[in-house]
């Protein structure tokens, strides 16, 4: 790993921490300890986690992502979750099949494009 590397991946994790920070302050309203409870951390570990100094384990991360009904994608790399939460509600609506036949439409409309 290059330098270049490395400062990004310091940068995200200061990044990941202020949101999991935020996530827990301002959309659970719990204090660290709370928290650490609830997924299995210490309120030190997790506090070097919010300070960008840490990172939680897979377990951690899920019990996070349940709690917060936040995708893991979004607590690790601050992509946007609404998006698939709101791709789900949309297909609620249709079959398995109809989904299907969707997919494969897109698919045939980015060959065409491409060309």
């Amino acid at each position: 790993m290059n330098k270049s590397d490395l400062e990004d991946e310091e940068k995200e994790k200061i990044l990941r921490g202020k949101r999991i920070k935020n996530i827990r302050e301002n959309e659970l309203h719990m204090t660290k300890t709370q928290l650490a409870e609830k997924i299995g951390v210490s309120s030190q570990f997790l506090g070097l986690v919010e300070e960008g100094r840490g990172n939680l384990v897979y377990r951690s991360i899920k019990k996070l992502r349940d709690l917060s009904n936040h995708s893991a994608d979004y607590i690790l790399y601050g992509l946007d979750d609404n998006v698939i939460n709101k791709t789900k509600k949309l297909l609620e609506k249709y079959t398995d099949e109809e989904i299907s036949n969707a997919i494969s439409i897109l698919n045939d409309i980015a060959i065409f494009i491409k060309k």
